[in-house]
């Protein structure tokens, strides 16, 4: 079964160049394209896709607005664009439901791999790079009332909290086994249970509830 793509960028050059290259392969088909943010999320209303692929800065309505449209409507995997790798509006995206980002001068085996890594529910970013990203972008986010960790993560067991403050730190599922002496098997189970008791989509969005419910900090190493 083929992954359906919508692509969104108001470059057309950028746009058509993504389209052929993901077009190309046997199992992906891009059902449609958008050149602003209302036409992305027409888009993805219109032909149901399993990811957009949407630039964060779009004319008519931002790149985030369409991300926290799409993801709060459907099961859409949202895969953001963006010029610069530690972009102003990387972190707004991710918290915006987003599954990661791509640089717009990205390879083309690593474009299509992108794409079939979220489409499988993963999220795009490496532990390693979403710690320092979420870290770098909660030290910008003007500081708000934190809920104390016993109120937001409260449905997690001790074990779950453990394993969350583990994802939040950029440690791989192996890792996590090592260091709580269990197997790769009880970390995904535990992880998969952090995901669901808290309504969320992957470990990107993990980090992000990590850090904003207190349970870690940025540069916390503990």
């Amino acid at each position: 079964m083929s992954v359906r793509v919508v692509v969104a960028d108001d470059q057309e050059l950028v746009r058509a160049g993504f389209s052929m290259i993901l077009d190309a392969q046997p199992d992906i088909d891009v059902v449609a394209e958008a050149g602003d943010g209302e036409q992305a999320v027409a888009a993805v209303r219109a032909h149901r896709p399993d990811v957009l692929l949407l630039d964060i800065r779009m004319p008519v309505m931002d790149g985030i607005e369409a991300a926290r449209i799409v993801c709060a409507e459907s099961g859409c995997r949202v895969l953001m664009l963006t010029t610069f790798d530690l972009d102003d509006y990387i972190y707004d995206a991710l918290r915006a439901g987003a599954s990661g980002f791509l640089l717009k001068d990205v390879r083309r085996d690593d474009l299509i791999h992108a794409v079939r890594v979220v489409a499988a529910g993963e999220s795009l970013l490496a532990p390693s790079v979403t710690t320092k990203l979420i870290a770098e972008f909660t030290t910008r986010t003007p500081a708000r009332p934190l809920a104390p960790p016993s109120e937001r993560l409260a449905a997690l067991t001790a074990r779950e909290q453990e394993t969350l403050r583990m994802i939040a730190r950029g440690l791989s599922n192996a890792e996590i086994a090592q260091a709580m002496v269990v197997s790769e098997h009880t970390v995904k189970t535990h992880v998969s249970n952090v995901l669901t008791k808290l309504g969320l989509r992957d470990r990107v969005q993990a980090v992000i509830a990590a850090y904003e419910s207190g349970l870690t900090v940025p540069g916390a190493c503990d």
